[in-house]
């Protein structure tokens, strides 16, 4: 048997060749270059990366040879890892509370694009940059609804704070911008058309011509089966919005900042299962602290597939199932029960796919448990 490969042709050839006892991620390189290629395509801006979502130094590389070339980072380590990769790459610093010695190291890294939600914030910030080609975005946020969950119960102006900050930016004689993000895994485009009107009122209360204006991450990935993200709505919905809003002459540069949609698909994670209980409940050697911690927050990704040790897939009749995971907390559990086949068994591997985004960022190792090794795969399913 070969087991030297440098890139299998699927999660399946992998795991019935080597059999491993641990959780596995499969990356594939060509699905994140499509997608990243797809964005570049049918944004009508720039994109960014939002490195939170999957700092991989193979993710970043494989974004960078399908054109992107701006990030967006929220600290001075996520702005190393991408120098790295891409030394000579533009990076935002769109996590709007720094300290001053991250304001430093990010002046050293390059950074030119900031963003800012308070007076307080732009104070600190100000008070270490040059005023010569340095853009600050004020973020801001609205009462608006579609999203998992909402950003804005931690950053983001009000939008009359936002004009007061907006108009003292371009005082000062920094690049003034606006940014907002409408909320993870978000599928109404009237999210960013909300958010885009509010924009135009915010920069016409206080008298300033944008330069430009990022309209955040937020956009979904594939998560559940039957309901694959539609990105070309919301996208159209963004430039519609802006021509209404804003005058011919005075229209901003348009910014996103995917993460999740971004890397989402480029990786499935194969867990073994450890033990079958009577009840019907399934161990996994992957959990709640591990790859599958977006569970808790973000609920249930259904699709999944369970594959003997020998590469067989496991077709019988679906129940929902208990998971739980590998650790000795009973916190350490699936919020909702999986529709798993009949006929699973001890030591089958259950495949999920779409977990490019954040599984791996997230995960800690309590109890030893929760960091997969990472193999590279030519496609993520057979």
């Amino acid at each position: 048997m070969q087991m030297n490969k440098t890139i299998w042709d699927s999660p399946a050839d992998h795991l019935c060749r080597v059999t491993p006892d641990h959780p596995i991620t499969y990356f594939a390189p060509e699905t994140l270059r499509k997608t990243a290629r797809a964005f570049i395509e049918d944004f009508p801006g720039l994109v960014t990366y939002a490195v939170k979502a999957n700092p991989d130094q193979a993710v970043l590389t494989n974004l960078v040879g399908s054109g992107i070339g701006a990030f967006d980072v929220a600290s001075p380590d996520e702005m190393a890892k991408v120098r790295v990769v891409a030394p000579k790459a533009v990076l935002h610093y769109n996590n709007p509370v720094r300290s001053p010695a991250e304001i430093t190291a990010a002046l050293g890294f390059g950074v030119r694009s900031w963003s800012v939600d308070s007076r307080s914030e732009l104070a600190k910030l100000t008070a270490q940059l040059l005023r010569k080609q340095c853009e600050i975005c004020v973020r801001f946020k609205l009462p608006v609804t579609g999203a998992a969950y909402d950003f804005g119960a931690k950053f983001g102006a009000t939008p009359q704070l936002a004009a007061a900050l907006l108009r003292e930016v371009a005082a000062l004689g920094f690049i003034p911008s606006l940014t907002f993000h409408p909320g993870t895994q978000c599928h109404e485009p009237k999210v960013w058309q909300s958010y885009i009107e509010a924009a135009g009122m915010i920069a016409a209360s206080a008298g300033v011509a944008l330069r430009r204006l990022n309209v955040g991450g937020g956009f979904p990935s594939h998560r559940l089966q039957g309901v694959a993200p539609r990105l070309g709505p919301i996208f159209a919905m963004i430039s519609d919005t802006l021509q209404k809003t804003f005058a011919p002459g005075a229209l901003p540069q348009l910014v996103c900042e995917p993460g999740r949609a971004m890397v989402g698909d480029a990786c499935a994670l194969a867990t073994r299962v450890k033990a079958l209980r009577e009840d019907g409940s399934v161990f996994l050697n992957d959990g709640v602290y591990g790859g599958l911690c977006e569970h808790l927050v973000m609920g249930p990704i259904d699709r999944v597939a369970v594959i003997s040790p020998d590469g067989a897939r496991k077709v019988g009749a679906h129940i929902p199932r208990p998971i739980f995971g590998p650790t000795c907390d009973s916190v350490d559990k699936l919020p909702e029960p999986l529709a798993l086949p009949v006929d699973i068994s001890e030591g089958d591997y259950v495949i999920f796919q779409g977990l490019g985004a954040y599984s791996q960022a997230l995960a800690t190792r309590f109890n030893g448990y929760g960091v997969a090794h990472t193999e590279t795969v030519a496609r993520l399913t057979d």
